[in-house]
């Protein structure tokens, strides 16, 4: 029985990788709320105004996700409570959050995060990080199409996209909660490629086994 966090800029394939793993290993898919999220737009529109109750909304709905995911024990999570404090502090370093708001933040998660250690299992047992390019990302959010993700909609959004990338790499060197394995996201496009796909799989089914998650004689739920 496993649980793996996914994690990746916007436009990364989480989603989608979420759905491929889930069904591959027979487990339950958590998904994050995106286009049923109230607040999301509202924060393309006015950023500065909405960035903290934008990262409260994720936050309340990524901690009953992983409280619940910790429980089942036998599921895939698109994101994680782990990465929420990434986009606030993001947020915050570019004047998006008053230092109110920023100790309101930290004390919530990290009372959040103590809770989580009561839980019938303590942490995930794999986080899966989906690596892109900017020029990957940019394709996969055109792709998607949703009007307020769009540069033609803000030209700022540039900027903080390519922000966002630079915040990865040491969130994902720092990240220490569970094993973690690297996903080259422009090398491998697990949607489109059945080849690809099956490449991803191999690699987390690989490392599943080498942690004693799988037994070495498992097979597929669903390909």
């Amino acid at each position: 029985m496993t649980v793996i966090v996914l994690s990746g800029p916007i436009g990364a394939g989480k989603s989608s990788l979420t759905t491929i793993l889930s069904k591959y290993l027979g487990t339950k898919p958590f998904y994050e709320s995106v286009d049923n999220n109230p607040v999301l737009p509202l924060f393309y529109k006015d950023p500065k105004k909405y960035a903290f109750l934008l990262q409260i909304f994720f936050l309340n709905t990524r901690f009953h996700s992983i409280k619940a995911a910790l429980t089942d024990d036998n599921n895939v999570l698109d994101r994680s409570i782990y990465e929420d404090s990434l986009f606030f502090h993001m947020n915050a370093d570019i004047g998006r959050a008053t230092k109110e708001e920023i100790a309101t933040y930290d004390e919530l998660l990290d009372s959040m995060m103590k809770e989580l250690k009561h839980m019938p299992k303590k942490n995930p047992d794999l986080l899966v990080h989906i690596d892109v390019s900017y020029d990957t990302m940019i394709h996969r959010i055109q792709k998607r199409g949703r009007e307020f993700e769009q540069l033609d909609y803000d030209p700022t959004l540039e900027d903080y996209y390519k922000r966002l990338l630079s915040y990865y790499e040491p969130w994902y060197e720092n990240y220490d909660y569970s094993p973690k394995i690297k996903i080259d996201g422009d090398k491998l496009d697990f949607m489109a490629s059945e080849k690809d796909r099956q490449e991803v799989l191999d690699t987390i089914v690989a490392k599943l086994k080498e942690m004693d998650k799988l037994p070495e004689d498992w097979v597929p739920s669903h390909n």
